[in-house]
């Protein structure tokens, strides 16, 4: 016992407290190149986003919020970011399961159309929607018969909302998936288990961290988005116009600079809450 108690502490801690206490020059470089860029590329811009918004007064940050135009931003956004979300949510989880625990040809070909939002430019996605599901697209005559609005509607925000943030959730969960194997979910299926009930009881705890920390930054990409949402939904103020749109509308057209720093304030603070939240995630689970 007593051997125990004396025995020294692992390496690995041994070196990284000494890496700790004592810095590199080469540490030290890195480090402040890297604080350089991202001061000057992001806590810049935000730091002079905070003090131009709140220059005029915080009354006039309130009355900015209150006004019709800005409130009705907003709900769209929320309506158009959740209903994204859930479907990234319900979809990722399946994609997510058929990648991980499914062997078929087309796999690599799939899991490489999932990172396709990533590659491709927000305003191509627009554009193939309206391509698509416009009035002259492929299934445009249909819809219009059918008298169901996609292009200039929710519908087609939503469809590319959901396109440009379809990695996150799949990206997060399947590691864990691959992670955590098919050993539970085979012992419970001797048993009996229905394929439901091993979803429920097995599968979702198992994903439940890494599923909350894809929907986290797929909320923060979905409520950011403008280039895909602005080419569908033909930006008409007091109907299709989200916060993103809102925002350049007031400059570009209003010249209202107050009302935008106000608007992208808000959005910026939903922002940094997912940001918190994530980081939060992944120290806490390691993910």
């Amino acid at each position: 016992m007593a051997d125990v108690l004396l025995a020294p502490e692992p390496a690995t801690t041994t070196r990284k407290a000494v890496s700790r206490a004592r810095p590199t020059a080469a540490s030290l470089g890195l480090r402040t190149v890297a604080l350089l860029y991202v001061g000057i590329l992001v806590l810049l811009p935000v730091i002079v986003i905070f003090y131009r918004s709140f220059q005029p007064g915080l009354a006039e940050v309130v009355d900015a919020l209150r006004e019709p135009d800005a409130q009705h931003a907003f709900q769209v956004t929320a309506i158009v970011a959740g209903s994204a979300v859930i479907i990234n949510t319900v979809f990722g989880v399946a994609v997510a399961l058929l990648l991980a625990r499914y062997r078929f040809p087309g796999r690599r070909l799939l899991s490489a159309f999932v990172d396709l939002p990533v590659a491709v430019s927000p305003i191509v996605v627009g554009l193939a929607l309206v391509l698509v599901f416009g009035p002259t697209g492929w299934f445009g005559p249909f819809l219009e018969r059918n008298r169901v609005q996609v292009i200039a509607a929710k519908p087609g925000m939503v469809l590319a909302t959901a396109f440009v943030s379809l990695p996150l959730v799949v990206r997060a969960v399947v590691p864990v998936l691959e992670q955590t194997g098919l050993d539970q979910e085979q012992a419970a299926a001797s048993l009996g288990a229905a394929a439901f009930t091993r979803f429920r009881r097995i599968t979702i705890p198992a994903i439940r961290v890494a599923l909350t920390y894809g929907v986290v930054l797929t909320i923060a990409r979905c409520i950011g988005e403008y280039g895909a949402v602005l080419v569908v939904s033909n930006n008409i103020e007091g109907d299709t116009e989200t916060a993103p749109q809102r925002i350049n509308n007031l400059i570009e057209s209003e010249q209202d600079y107050n009302s935008a720093y106000a608007i992208t304030l808000v959005l910026m603070l939903i922002a940094f809450a997912a940001i918190l939240v994530s980081a939060w995630i992944r120290r806490r689970k390691g993910i």
